[in-house]
C-alpha cells in the first residue's frame, strides 16, 4: 500500500460528543439533574465504547471528540476539574490504543456566570466551528463522516457540517431531544458503530 492509498482510506471521521456517548453522566441530587462528571472519580465508560472504538478505528475512520462543556461558565465547577476529567478520559482511551485525532471542547455559555466564558462564542454546538476545521485540517471527506450524539445540538452540528447524523437515544438527556431528524436513531455507541460500519 503506497502512502496516497493510505492516506486515502483515513479520509472519513467519526465525529462524537462524550457525555452520554462515551461516558455516563452524572445525576446530582442538587440541581436534580444529569450533569458531566465534574471530578475524575465519577468518570465512567459506557459499556461497549472500547470495542466500538476500536471496530471504527480498524474500518480506518479517524476519531474525534467535539463537546460541549459549560459547567465552568455556568459556575457548577471549577476549569481544573472540567481539564482533568478530560485528561483521564483521553489517558482511559490510549491505554487501551484508542487514539482521538482531536478533542475540541467550548467552554462557553452565553448565560453563564463566568463573566469571559459567558459569550455567544462560534465553538458551541450546534454551529459547525469545530468540525469545519478539522475537515479542512485533516482533509477529510465529509461525505463519508460521521456526527453521533445523544442531543438535537449534536445532530444539528453534524447537519451544520454536512455530515451524516445518529442520535443515540441516552436515558439521562430526554430533555435536550426535541426534534432533530437525525438519518439514524439508536441506542449507544454500540449500535452506532454497525450503522457506520454497513454503510462503507
Amino acid at each position: 500500500m503506497d502512502k496516497q492509498d493510505k492516506q486515502d482510506k483515513l479520509d472519513k471521521a467519526v465525529f462524537l460528543d462524550r457525555d452520554g456517548v462515551i461516558n455516563e453522566l452524572v445525576y446530582s441530587k442538587e440541581r436534580n439533574e444529569y450533569e458531566p462528571p465534574h471530578n475524575t472519580e465519577d468518570v465512567k465508560l459506557i459499556e461497549g465504547v472500547f470495542d466500538s472504538l476500536k471496530r471504527l478505528t480498524g474500518s480506518n475512520y479517524r476519531l474525534f471528540i467535539v463537546s460541549n462543556q459549560p459547567d465552568f461558565a455556568k459556575g457548577k465547577t471549577s476549569l481544573k476539574n472540567l481539564q482533568n476529567v478530560n485528561d483521564k478520559i483521553r489517558d482511559l482511551m490510549e491505554v487501551r490504543g484508542i487514539v482521538f485525532d482531536g478533542y475540541y471542547y467550548c467552554f462557553h455559555h452565553p448565560d453563564g456566570v463566568i463573566k469571559e466564558y459567558s459569550i455567544d462564542c462560534e465553538c458551541r454546538k450546534p454551529k459547525p466551528f469545530f468540525i469545519l476545521n478539522a475537515i479542512k485540517k485533516y482533509n477529510l471527506d465529509k461525505n463519508n463522516s460521521w456526527m453521533a450524539g445523544d442531543r438535537d445540538t449534536d445532530i444539528g452540528c453534524g447537519k451544520n457540517s454536512g455530515l451524516k447524523t445518529i442520535l443515540i437515544d441516552y436515558p439521562g438527556s430526554e430533555n435536550y431531544r426535541v426534534n432533530s431528524n437525525p438519518d439514524f436513531t439508536v441506542k449507544n455507541l454500540t449500535e452506532a458503530a454497525d450503522v457506520i460500519l454497513k454503510a462503507i
